[in-house]
């Protein structure tokens, strides 16, 4: 494992001082100052839980952020340097007493004095997080240390609730050679969306790194790894083709997966499955699609299935749940031990017929054949989607967005208590972004 990290390094590294065929990113830097943006983005969201299993609370929670992203650019020369800031600032909107969704963060411990501020499980009325972070570029390549949002498949930051996820620790990005990206990088601290604490999450330390590569217009595959001490490794990988058909139609492969084995340290490395104690964790879980295009209609097919002695589990990896980036993922990701599952999506572009802006996605998920501890019979999940979103696409409110998601999900006997439960949920969030500069 730490051979890969290092062959990974030393690459992106070398890679760095090698002359391209194609313009340096640096060589092109405008200044600190004339190249620097910034932009707030508003956003007022909802979330509702209605939960149908008898004894359970529903969940709901409503609130109204603003999220800030501030860059400079780079320095002229031939090493540029640069800083930026990320940030939201939030406060709740009606009581929230019922909220358990990741969206308003709660008081569950003592302030830095060692006093009780709220009764444990109270909402916040407001609150603000975010951090600042240091960057240096050469030719093509960035390195940035400090609070960061990441989008890597094996460490991604949480951005489905009102607020991203937030890492802190040292990425580097490279791209010297023409359609080649490589990345490494590590994390020290993560604060979920609704964390006050910066490292809320107590992740230890985890080391990212991969490459992903473009062969043509055609193809793009990728990997990336990560080494998360104490918690497990994980690999993942992804190879897209799109094979254009006639009058314009397409038709887009994709296949992608993880493998992770838990580390021996790890306080879940053990655990029951069934009546059978196991002694180390592994799983693999892998996914293949097929999706039809024709002028405004998307048709998608997905397979994903999982192998191993337990389910797919981002949470024990102290990330925000995103890390997943696989066709059936919706309120329910279909990640039991062992679980089959099949999906059927339709995606409408309404752009194209007159109504830009304007987009539908329907999807129906079936999950079978999930090992559930304790239980005999097989687990079973369906979930039936639905989104709605449209973006304003010119004058003043232009690049404002509604979202209306729907997701109805449920399980039978044997897994119902074992995951999400029954549930129906809505999610609804407004976003009016602005830039400053």
């Amino acid at each position: 494992m730490q051979k890969a990290q290092k062959l990974t390094l030393a690459v992106l590294i070398q890679a760095a001082l090698i002359s391209t065929a194609y313009a340096s990113e640096q060589s092109e830097s405008k200044g600190f100052v004339e190249d620097a943006e910034g932009t707030v983005l508003f956003r007022t969201g909802y979330i509702n839980r209605d939960k149908k299993s008898p004894g359970v609370k529903d969940q709901s929670s409503a609130a109204q952020s603003a999220i800030f992203d501030l860059e400079s650019g780079y320095t002229k020369g031939v090493i540029g340097f640069g800083v930026g800031v990320v940030g939201d600032a939030s406060f709740k909107l009606g009581e929230n007493k019922n909220a358990n969704n990741q969206m308003i963060p709660r008081e569950t411990g003592l302030n830095n004095k060692g006093e009780l501020e709220k009764q444990a499980g109270d909402t916040y009325d407001h609150w603000t997080r975010g951090g600042a972070n240091v960057k240096a570029r050469i030719s093509n390549t960035e390195v940035r240390y400090g609070t960061q949002v990441l989008d890597l498949p094996v460490l991604a930051s949480n951005t489905g609730r009102m607020v991203p996820e937030y890492f802190e620790g040292v990425l580097a990005t490279s791209r010297e050679i023409n359609g080649l990206e490589l990345t490494a990088g590590k994390f020290t601290k993560d604060q979920m969306s609704h964390q006050i604490n910066t490292d809320g999450n107590h992740l230890d330390r985890a080391v990212v790194w991969g490459a992903k590569y473009k062969f043509n217009d055609a193809f793009n595959a990728a990997y990336y790894g990560l080494d998360s001490k104490n918690a497990l490794d994980r690999h993942y990988v992804n190879a897209n083709y799109k094979q254009a058909l006639a009058n314009g139609s397409s038709l887009t492969y994709d296949f992608s997966g993880y493998h992770t084995e838990w580390d021996k340290q790890a306080a879940t490395y053990s655990s029951t499955i069934g009546n059978k104690d196991v002694d180390g964790r592994s799983n693999n879980i892998w996914a293949l699609s097929g999706t039809y295009n024709q002028g405004p209609h998307n048709i998608m097919l997905a397979y994903q299935q999982n192998t191993g002695n337990t389910g797919y589990d981002y949470a024990e990896n102290a990330d925000g749940f995103q890390s997943i980036y696989l066709p059936n993922s919706y309120l329910s990701d279909f990640i039991g031990n062992h679980e089959k599952s099949a999906q059927v999506q339709y995606s409408l572009d309404f752009g194209k017929l007159g109504v830009p802006g304007l987009n539908w996605t329907t999807a129906y998920v079936y999950g079978w054949d999930i090992n559930v501890a304790g239980q005999t019979a097989e687990g079973k999940e369906t979930e039936f989607f639905n989104q709605v979103k449209y973006t304003v696409q010119s004058g003043f409110a232009k690049d404002a967005s509604l979202r209306v998601r729907n997701s109805i999900y449920r399980a039978n006997d044997v897994y119902s208590n074992a995951y999400i439960g029954d549930t129906n949920e809505w999610r609804i969030f407004l976003d009016i972004p602005v830039k400053f500069f």
